[in-house]
């Protein structure tokens, strides 16, 4: 665990005590204080904020995974999922961006990856419901910031529902940047059905659409259709997507930028 601060151990801990109830799916607290060498005040508050992301249920003492529909939603768990893919799928994304543009930014963990290469291409506008791209791009210079409002959702940290829609469909951007939950036969999906209509709402008033996928989007299920991958002016994907899942893009006409390989470009 990093010792530079008590708050990022602890996220890195959450992190930790998070994937070690996924994969047995329940545990008595006590035992949380037993592998990670905490007091049961410090496992308790853990679980709680856990719990108030939508990750856990406690009950009597026993911590059990939510339903898998709002495990993979939350910002606490997806953020350190393929983070090694996701960065060079953020870098490829880079390669759609010219400065005095104006672009869609999405809530996902792998779009919060570009937030530190837009300053290199300024002067732009970006537009987004996400509280963590807001936060990483507030102090950024010669970069207008537009945040959307609306009802705020604590599992993902964005902004979502009815007023979010209706103040994306007052604008039109030149790229939406976008990721999702799951590709299924050659659709884009996702479990929550207030993320689909506020990421629809960006896609419809964007010139062009991005979408970023790593390898185990293909491997994964969700609930709500989004779009076809064909409606996507580029799909980019990482290095460790199966061959067969590239070949058959490619002969249906997708746009498929694969990260890392050189080959990204508008």
């Amino acid at each position: 665990m990093p010792s530079d601060s008590r708050h990022a151990r602890q996220l890195v801990r959450r992190q930790l005590i998070a994937e070690t109830v996924m994969a047995e799916g329940s545990l008595r607290i006590e035992d949380l204080t037993e592998r990670f060498g905490i007091s049961l005040m410090t496992a308790h508050r853990d679980v709680d904020d856990l719990v108030s992301r939508g990750i856990f249920r406690k009950s009597r003492g026993i911590v059990s995974a939510a339903p898998t529909s709002l495990i993979e939603s939350s910002d606490v768990y997806r953020a350190n999922r393929q983070a090694t893919q996701k960065k060079h799928l953020a870098e490829a994304a880079m390669h759609f961006v010219e400065p005095g543009q104006s672009i869609f930014l999405d809530d996902s963990t792998t779009v919060l990856q570009m937030t530190v290469h837009l300053p290199a291409k300024v002067p732009l506008t970006a537009i987004t419901n996400s509280l963590n791209v807001m936060n990483a791009l507030r102090g950024v210079r010669d970069l207008t910031l537009l945040g959307l409002g609306g009802q705020f959702y604590n599992w993902c940290n964005a902004f979502m529902g009815h007023m979010t829609v209706h103040e994306i469909r007052r604008l039109r951007a030149d790229i939406a940047f976008m990721s999702m939950s799951a590709i299924t036969d050659d659709i884009a999906f996702h479990q929550s059905a207030e993320m689909v209509e506020t990421k629809r709402a960006m896609f419809e008033c964007a010139a062009r659409r991005i979408l970023v996928a790593d390898h185990t989007k293909f491997e994964r299920r969700a609930l709500h259709a989004f779009a076809a991958l064909s409606e996507f002016d580029a799909v980019i994907v990482d290095e460790d997507t199966p061959v067969e899942h590239l070949d058959r893009l490619q002969s249906k006409g997708v746009n498929v930028v694969v990260a890392g390989s050189g080959a990204a470009r508008p």
